[in-house]
């Protein structure tokens, strides 16, 4: 018996990393070309993995971009949890730029994570419900994150502009913060990561920051 649940265990952590080592695979592709012009076909010849244990592992294609964007968005909330816990004891404008500097490191060494976002949301807004509903879902949770720091800014330090709406305001943050990633790799030969990030920074720090 004893043998037998080691056996399953073993099987079971295989199984898992084999999901992971597909879930990254698929990322970084659709990251590349996007969900239409992916196939599950080309995916499992990158992987050297037959169609057939890609399939067992994630049915339809809808499976495995419905997975990717709940992998990924885990990895993003490990990333964010120390800041979120810290944040109490900040400014807003600290809270905000922290938040912007976090995520610019984030995606400093994983920049495919959040072209992936960017790609899929794009297309899955007239292509797929179920996904484009999961994009929403997840970068919602961090509009809410920003759409809190901008209300404490305006209504606790009275740091901020007053008449700024804050949750269109924390809607435009972030998708400037997608657009600039996947500007920035269209002309990542001739503009620099770091400096996009932090002139971006700095000018919705400024623009929300009220003038003393």
């Amino acid at each position: 018996m004893r043998k037998a649940a080691a056996k399953r265990e073993i099987k079971q952590e295989r199984a898992a990393r084999t999901r992971v080592e597909i879930m990254e695979a698929a990322i970084t592709l659709f990251a590349r070309r996007g969900i239409l012009a992916t196939t599950m076909a080309e995916l499992a010849k990158a992987i050297r993995m037959t169609p057939g244990a890609l399939y067992w592992h994630f049915p339809t294609k809808e499976d495995l971009l419905l997975a990717a964007i709940d992998e990924l968005h885990e990895r993003f909330l490990k990333e964010f949890q120390e800041l979120l816990l810290e944040q109490r004891q900040l400014t807003a404008r600290q809270q905000f730029e922290a938040f912007i500097g976090r995520t610019q490191q984030f995606l400093r060494y994983h920049r495919e994570y959040g072209i992936f976002f960017g790609m899929v949301a794009m297309e899955s807004a007239y292509t797929n419900d179920r996904v484009a509903e999961s994009i929403r879902e997840k970068l919602g949770m961090y509009v809410t994150v920003l759409e809190k720091i901008i209300r404490y800014g305006q209504n606790k330090t009275k740091e901020f502009r007053a008449e700024v709406e804050a949750n269109v305001t924390a809607h435009s943050i972030l998708g400037g913060l997608i657009g600039a990633l996947l500007h920035q790799n269209l002309f990542r030969e001739s503009v620099a990561y770091d400096p996009t990030f932090a002139t971006l920074q700095l000018v919705t720090a400024d623009g929300l920051t009220l003038k003393r």
